[in-house]
């Protein structure tokens, strides 16, 4: 009497979970994890590298930007203009012949700006008469003629100050001061840092558990975990627990790059950070999780992983563009991103120090995240262990 296999595994009826089950599951991956150089290296060395690579290479702080300087005036006045573009640390000024067109500089890209101080410059300021500098921009960058621009205004504040009084004229009542909480220096580090640890960490955490599982898939180990008694909860829970203590390693060594060799400040509560950091995870593991369950091929999963881990993370997570100022659709579209609600906490508890009540929103949002990833994890598998 011959016999026929069935392609599917049937499901043991006795839902109960076993925490023990779930542990065999789990000190099975960590034995994996420890035989396998090449995860430990994904999960510790890669965030590490990565963050000190994009760390030093996204920088907002641009200095020696080439200014050409058409001084027609050639008085003390528009030398001492000249030199506070100089002195201030953010411009390299470059001396135009005046029998040139100063705008050819721009057309060639030798110069991002171009100064023009008119003929008459110093005789009216000694007069007291209302005068101006003309700076011309290259605006095909607007990232870079934006930053000129903030630069431009300080310079003109330097430059008025110097100016003498005249009699009679009484000097502004009221003067405009600036001062920049949680970031006096603007240092775009720390700005960039915190984003760029929820970024990385994201992305690796999603690929562990993808391409791990999905190995599995491709060389029938799954199929033999499943013909046993365990449950897809113990399974999901044996899964991610490992891969979320080397998370959680990797988000450490990252955390001390942050603060050791960029300096960045923190200034809110480590409890909370920890909290946030282990729901992140567990979003972001459950995620490549389920991308495992649905594809079952490393190659495929990596794909997926990179496409929703990545591209999202650095262009729709507020890392990059604001979200508030996206439009409603990707608005609303931002919201089951895991990463850009870790990006909301990351920053205020970094800089500004902020606490649960501030950030309660971003918390709830992240847990009910991980939640539903969760779930969906554990419904994929219970699909492909129906009878």
């Amino acid at each position: 009497m011959s016999s026929s296999v069935s392609s599917r595994v049937r499901v043991n009826k006795n839902n109960s979970f076993n925490f023990s089950r779930a542990y065999s599951i789990a000190k099975k991956e960590f034995r994996h994890l420890l035989r396998d150089p090449f995860t430990l290296t994904l999960a510790l060395g890669l965030p590490i590298a990565l963050l000190i690579f994009f760390g030093f290479a996204i920088d907002y702080d641009i200095k020696d930007i080439h200014i050409g300087v058409f001084d027609g005036d050639l008085s003390i006045a528009s030398r001492n203009l000249v030199d506070i573009f100089q002195s201030s640390g953010y411009f390299k000024t470059d001396p135009l012949p005046l029998d040139q067109d100063p705008l050819q500089r721009l057309d060639t890209e030798k110069e991002k700006a171009i100064l023009i101080i008119n003929p008459k410059f110093g005789r009216h300021l000694a007069a007291g008469k209302a005068e101006s500098a003309q700076i011309v921009l290259d605006g095909a960058d607007n990232l870079v003629s934006g930053i000129i621009s903030e630069y431009l205004a300080g310079i003109e504040d330097s430059f008025n100050s110097q100016l003498p009084q005249k009699k009679g004229i009484p000097p502004p009542k009221v003067q405009e001061k600036v001062r920049y909480l949680f970031n006096p220096e603007l240092n775009s580090h720390w700005f960039f840092v915190p984003g760029l640890i929820a970024v990385i960490n994201g992305l690796i955490s999603i690929l562990l558990t993808a391409l791990t599982v999905a190995r599995e898939w491709e060389n029938g180990s799954m199929e033999m975990l499943l013909s046993t008694p365990v449950q897809p909860s113990e399974i999901i829970l044996g899964k991610l627990a490992p891969y979320a203590v080397l998370g959680i390693g990797g988000v450490f060594l990252v955390f001390i790059a942050a603060r050791f060799i960029f300096g960045v400040p923190m200034n809110g509560s480590y409890l909370l950070l920890s909290f946030s950091t282990l729901a992140f995870l567990a979003a972001t593991l459950a995620q490549g999780l389920l991308i495992s369950v649905l594809t079952r091929q490393q190659q495929l999963a990596m794909q997926i992983a990179i496409t929703t881990g990545l591209l999202p993370a650095f262009l729709l997570s507020g890392f990059i563009f604001p979200v508030q100022n996206m439009p409603i659709f990707f608005r609303y579209l931002t919201s089951i991103l895991s990463v850009r609600w870790f990006m909301q906490i990351l920053r205020p508890v970094f800089l500004r120090g902020s606490g649960f009540l501030d950030l309660q929103t971003a918390i709830a949002m992240l847990s009910l995240l991980t939640a539903l990833l969760i779930i969906g994890s554990i419904k994929g598998f219970k699909r492909d262990l129906e009878p």
